[in-house]
């Protein structure tokens, strides 16, 4: 697939320079198609009987292995989830920590894994993102790391293994601005977490856990699909692997949704989205003062021009059809660069920023 072929899946693409896949990424065709095909089936057919329900089986084992494929891990240790913040939720209510226990985390997450970390019980340690400074935190009381492998508000590429090596902690991941925009080895990783609607291009309420040893987390909210036979008093025996930790039915038009958009990927991905966003980071330097990490993912942070905040600068560019986000808090404006951005979408967001 050529570069012109891959960008005309993405209708938004001929309307807008689309730069907020850390928040939604953009839907193909393709993508919009296999859900229209697979409500009309469910409008015609009905959703129920045997066959049905094997078909919903059949397609989360299909998601799964495509999520697993994605990350290196078996999918025997991916549970589905409906966001990151339902993973991160899934693991923390399943360590069963209390007050005596110590997370360790950066002050640069996202409210999706620290509203998780607020309601857990234990208590939350926040440190620097530099990995020494965070590793300097960890005392004899802390019990986990949790922490982005991209942090949302820089692009910085956290070293999650090397941090799990030197603290011989278990670790958190939240995957929500690594997954589908950096290449992922989850291995080794007690758990990881997946968002299905960013850089994966799905629908919405998708994403995955990945739990590299489903035996030692404990199952916090069962569903139909933690089990495989259950008694009258709610005893139940588990599924095996990771599926008993799966909190949600998922409409299989949202499971539709994502096989497809994993079939549009190509090879050429990865290289692509980092070598586009090293090139908006060099145009804008010269106008604005630019977040350039050590280790960069796919999300260029900068702040604006003095005298222009940064939600009056979102939305002026967005009425220039430059579609960016704020991020609150900060003083930075963030676009989000995929392999489907264009030379042509960079410099509308430069003309933008440096009228």
């Amino acid at each position: 697939m050529t570069f012109e072929e891959a960008r005309a899946l993405f209708p938004v693409l001929e309307r807008s320079a689309y730069l907020n896949a850390g928040t939604f990424g953009p839907l193909s065709r393709r993508t919009i198609d296999a859900v229209r095909t697979q409500l009309v089936e469910d409008l015609e057919h009905g959703r129920s009987g045997q066959a049905y329900w094997d078909r919903a089986i059949e397609m989360r084992a299909e998601l799964a292995r495509r999520l697993a494929a994605l990350v290196g891990v078996e999918s025997t240790q991916v549970a589905l989830t409906a966001s990151t913040t339902d993973g991160c939720n899934i693991v923390l209510g399943g360590l069963g920590l209390g007050p005596e226990d110590e997370i360790v985390t950066t002050g640069d997450e996202h409210f999706g894994l620290l509203g998780p970390l607020h309601a857990c019980g234990a208590r939350i340690v926040v440190a620097s993102s530099d990995p020494d400074e965070l590793l300097a935190a960890v005392t004899p009381r802390t019990r986990l790391l949790a922490l982005s492998h991209v942090l949302w508000t820089t692009g910085q590429i956290l070293p999650v293994h090397e941090l799990r090596r030197r603290s011989g902690l278990p670790i958190l991941v939240d995957g929500a601005q690594s997954a589908g925009a950096i290449p992922v080895d989850a291995r080794g990783i007690d758990f990881y977490t997946i968002s299905g609607q960013k850089w994966l291009r799905g629908p919405d309420n998708l994403g995955g856990l990945v739990v590299a040893d489903p035996e030692r987390l404990r199952v916090s909210r069962p569903s139909s699909f933690a089990q495989r036979r259950f008694e009258p008093d709610g005893s139940y025996e588990p599924r095996p692997g990771a599926e008993r930790f799966q909190p949600n039915w998922v409409p299989m038009a949202s499971l539709a949704g994502l096989t497809a958009a994993f079939d549009e990927a190509p090879v050429w991905g990865y290289e692509r989205a980092a070598a586009q966003a090293g090139r908006l980071r060099g145009l804008l330097e010269p106008h604005v003062e630019v977040t350039i990490p050590a280790e960069r993912a796919t999300l260029v942070s900068f702040r604006p021009p003095a005298g222009e905040e940064p939600v009056a600068m979102v939305e002026r560019l967005g009425a220039a059809g430059v579609v960016v986000r704020d991020l609150p808090g900060r003083g930075t404006v963030r676009a989000s660069v995929g392999w489907w951005t264009s030379d042509e979408d960079l410099d509308r967001l430069v003309a933008g920023v440096a009228p």
